[in-house]
């Protein structure tokens, strides 16, 4: 495999375009429910893309709720950057994460130039590798790919089995009638500041949006113990708006 850039906008552009239309009878192998999200989250006809470019605002949990506007690419071969400005009195950060040619990083400026954090590393890796299968579910093509394994249960939650870099990733997808209720999985992290281990981990989707084709999770709560009363009072960090996704 060739090596990926590690800048958000040559990752972009080193990104093949698409050239297989979305059919909804490829998968008809698939369990009832899988069929009915994909159909909903793929027009017919749609180019399976191979990498999305996301503009996007929030808030994320700095010690307080702090804003933050960013950009993100992820590519379905297995590579994702996110670069953003969080606001703060008085301050400007800037930075990134990524994971990209099988390795996680995060690094963060104040002003763009006094280092705040750097952090790499084997347990940033598999932080990382569990956030980029999360969000699968803003590239809905990647989870067409023969690597992605589904099962299903009565309750409508769907799980995506998937190898990212060398980890097995296990994504819960909770549906209604195709539409994404939330995602979920167990990833590697410390939120506490502890040991990392694995700890629950996902997203409440609050709204939906077409772009191009698409319907993708549009506004979301995000965090850590995820699906416990943690989840309320300490493990959510992360509020954020898709203002615009373009496919490639």
């Amino acid at each position: 495999m060739s090596r990926q850039p590690t800048d958000l906008d040559a990752l972009w552009q080193s990104a093949p375009p698409a050239s297989r239309a979305f059919d909804p009878r490829d998968f008809e192998h698939l369990p009832a429910c899988v069929q009915r999200y994909l159909g909903h989250a793929i027009a017919p006809g749609t180019l399976l893309a191979s990498a999305v470019r996301l503009r996007m605002h929030g808030q994320i949990r700095l010690g307080k709720w702090r804003h933050f506007r960013a950009e993100q690419v992820i590519v379905a071969s297995g590579a994702m950057i996110w670069r953003a400005r969080v606001r703060t009195p008085g301050l400007s950060i800037r930075g990134f994460d990524r994971y990209v040619n099988g390795k996680g990083a995060m690094q963060w400026r104040i002003f763009g130039i006094l280092p705040f954090i750097r952090v790499a590393g084997r347990n940033v890796t598999r932080s990382a590798a569990g956030r980029f299968a999360a969000e699968s579910v803003w590239l809905p093509s990647m989870l067409c790919e023969p690597g992605v394994a589904w099962t299903a249960n009565e309750t409508g939650v769907a799980h995506a089995h998937l190898t990212v870099g060398c980890e097995p990733v296990d994504v819960a997808l909770a549906l209604d009638d195709g539409c994404l209720q939330f995602v979920a999985l167990s990833r590697w992290g410390n939120p506490d500041g502890g040991a990392f281990r694995a700890v629950d981990f996902g997203a409440m989707v609050e709204q939906e949006t077409t772009f191009g084709g698409y319907t993708i999770p549009a506004r979301l709560r995000v965090g850590w113990y995820f699906g416990t009363d943690r989840f309320e009072s300490d493990g959510e960090f992360f509020r954020v708006t898709i203002d615009d996704a373009r496919y490639r």
